[in-house]
């Protein structure tokens, strides 16, 4: 199992991307957050809102959720962060059987 992390601009942006995983059978499960975020782009430093997504996937799907993720993600450079993760036995089960 794996969890992807992924930054958003606003919400309707991140639950398109979630729907877009959903639909394909992707993603079992996702989560959204709203943060602060302060980066630097173009010699500038960014201090906005964003969302944040925790995706959760098999990791044999990784490099396909990526993917898609870039395909309608709009940031030139999107934020996708894999984490490897561990989970009781019935939830991680129920996440295969998902995707």
């Amino acid at each position: 199992m794996i969890i992807l992390y992924v930054t958003h601009k606003d919400e309707k942006n991140a639950r398109k991307i979630i729907n877009h995983l959903m639909k394909k059978k992707l993603i079992a499960c996702a989560n959204i957050f709203p943060i602060k975020s302060v980066y630097e782009w173009e010699g500038k430093i960014v201090d906005e809102g964003e969302i944040v997504t925790l995706l959760k996937t098999s990791n044999k799907l990784y490099s396909t959720v990526e993917k898609e993720i870039k395909k309608i993600h709009p940031y030139k450079i999107p934020c996708i962060i894999k984490i490897d993760a561990k989970a009781n036995n019935d939830y991680e089960k129920w996440i295969n059987d998902c995707v």
